[in-house]
């Protein structure tokens, strides 16, 4: 008797958590085309898309050129202390670094650095419009308020997310020419390293998962954002599960794509 009681509340455990991931997943959709839906005013789209680019993609600039120089750096010597072996020459120190910061860390690792800061920033935003009624107030005056805010903020970090991936393989790649530098191998090889076999097709497959990245990270977080609901507290929650839910779509999409491209 107990045993069938546990075996129905088990799957009654596992019903309540499909209902709410997919009643989760179809709100998400139909917000989506509330945000995709036809704008009123174009112009003010613009302006607003020029005021996001700035506060998501400029913004986050310094933070991704830290990062990418120490990274880059760390990469170099990792690899000059590992390949010590006489056997392997030393320029693939830096084809190593190259591969490194073009494949994965400029696009994937900075993608999710970028969830936990512009996503966050995203979600407490709409979220504390959301509580403090702003949101309703738009809907009263006949505005799309899924368009209005989350529309421009899409868009600028798909523009802009690209661009900072792009920048973080320049300084990743700088940062280990400057430990290159230091003597843990020649500067002629380390820039022979990152010609060696190199393919443009790298940077496009970057730039590509950098964009459905911006888009994951953007529309999860401004999802959860819209929706929050009672006080502050919640504001707080919504933007921990934008960040967590963010991150777990970034790796899966990551490998999505690169199963997609690279096989």
């Amino acid at each position: 008797m107990t045993t069938d009681l546990d075996g129905r509340r088990v799957v009654e455990c596992i019903m309540k958590i499909l209902r709410d991931f997919f009643g989760t997943i179809g709100r998400y959709v139909m917000l989506m085309g509330k945000v995709f839906s036809r704008p009123e005013k174009a112009g003010i789209y613009y302006r607003r898309i020029l005021v996001e680019i700035e506060a998501l993609g400029i913004n986050s600039i310094p933070l991704v050129a830290i990062i990418s120089v120490f990274i880059g750096a760390v990469i170099t010597l990792q690899m000059a202390l590992t390949l010590e072996s006489p056997f392997i020459p030393k320029y693939m120190i830096g084809y190593a670094t190259r591969e490194t910061m073009f494949l994965e860390f400029s696009s994937t690792v900075i993608a999710i650095i970028l969830a936990g800061k512009v996503g966050s920033n995203i979600a407490s935003e709409i979220g504390t419009m959301r509580i403090t009624e702003q949101i309703d107030a738009l809907e009263i005056m006949g505005v799309n308020s899924a368009s209005y805010l989350i529309l421009p903020k899409i868009v600028a970090t798909v523009f802009s997310f690209p661009l900072l991936a792009l920048f973080s393989m320049i300084i990743g790649t700088v940062g280990g020419y400057i430990i290159a530098m230091t003597g843990v191998v020649l500067p002629s090889e380390y820039i022979e390293g990152l010609h060696y076999c190199f393919v443009k097709g790298e940077i496009s497959y970057s730039l590509i998962k950098m964009a459905v990245f911006a888009f994951l990270v953007t529309s999860i977080s401004a999802f959860y954002g819209y929706y929050a609901a009672g006080n502050s507290l919640e504001v707080g929650r919504a933007s921990t599960r934008a960040v967590v839910v963010s991150s777990i779509a970034i790796m899966i999409s990551n490998l999505i794509i690169t199963q997609l491209m690279r096989t």
